[in-house]
């Protein structure tokens, strides 16, 4: 039995043009071997059902980097713990408020005199044209609950000064690529281990297999048992992973990610 958890910005998606047709063939294969395909990312829920429907996944997920984790009704056999429960989804709210997070960047960004704007103070339209989003994709992107994407235009020393602030409040600071990320005391491998617990007890003989591109990918590339590091679009790998048994894809995005299912696939029939 395979299980896979997967980021999507990068590595199931294309980073510049958010496509994930390159690995459509890996994708049947994976819904034909029926195996689960586990989201974990820095998007919101709302951007994550969006393109699970459009994947036909209905699998459990982790949104906004390790904040929430999503269970469908009926994923386990089992009674598991969660916060609240909506319509489709059980869901345990491992980050802090979105609220607290907002109030709080334009607090220390005031004090302080730091050069940071929020993802609560663009419009719509200002984070479509940020992000190379349609107008429908920023507003499911401003649906936020445990992360604050944020923009950043100062000097070492002024970032050096918000990380001090920010860790003396308890919350966490991730650099990214179009935004940087203030959250709670939580990263991705924080849900996928609860998550990977259950499925553990699921499937005991499982085999749990991440696919990811950046440095926040790490926390949850740490904890599975096929770790995937997919290569950048400039042929490029980040650095600092240091994994034991870590794979690198030979092709970028999508079409690496492909590859490495594909393989894990053909690795996984033949023992």
């Amino acid at each position: 039995m395979i299980i896979i958890f997967t980021d999507l910005d990068g590595t199931l998606l294309d980073a510049e043009t958010y496509s994930y047709h390159p690995a459509v063939g890996a994708l049947r294969e994976v819904a034909a071997l029926r195996i689960p395909l586990v989201v974990i990312s820095s998007k919101t829920g709302s951007e994550i059902e969006f393109i699970s429907r459009d994947l036909r996944n209905d699998h459990p997920f982790i949104s906004e980097n390790g904040g929430g984790l999503f269970v469908p009704e009926g994923s386990f056999s089992f009674p598991i713990p969660y916060t609240r429960r909506t319509e489709r989804f059980l869901i345990t709210d491992i980050g802090v408020s979105y609220a607290r997070l907002s109030v709080f960047l334009d607090r220390i960004a005031r004090e302080h005199s730091l050069p940071v704007r929020g993802f609560h103070s663009l419009s719509v339209e200002e984070v479509a044209r940020l992000a190379g989003l349609s107008v429908e994709a920023a507003a499911r992107a401003k649906e936020r609950e445990y992360d604050e994407p944020f923009l950043f235009d100062g000097d070492r020393e002024q970032w050096a000064r918000l990380e001090e602030v920010t860790a003396g409040e308890g919350l966490t600071l991730t650099r990214g690529g179009r935004f940087h990320h203030l959250s709670g005391p939580h990263d991705k491998g924080t849900a996928a281990r609860i998550l990977a617990g259950w499925y553990r007890q699921r499937y005991p003989d499982a085999l749990i297999a991440g696919l990811g591109d950046a440095a926040n990918d790490l926390p949850f590339l740490r904890i599975v048992d096929y770790p995937v590091l997919v290569q950048r679009s400039d042929g490029t790998y980040e650095t600092g992973m240091d994994i034991p048994g870590l794979r690198r894809t030979t092709r970028p995005g999508p079409a690496g990610w492909g590859e490495a299912v594909l393989e894990l696939i053909r690795t996984d029939r033949s023992s």
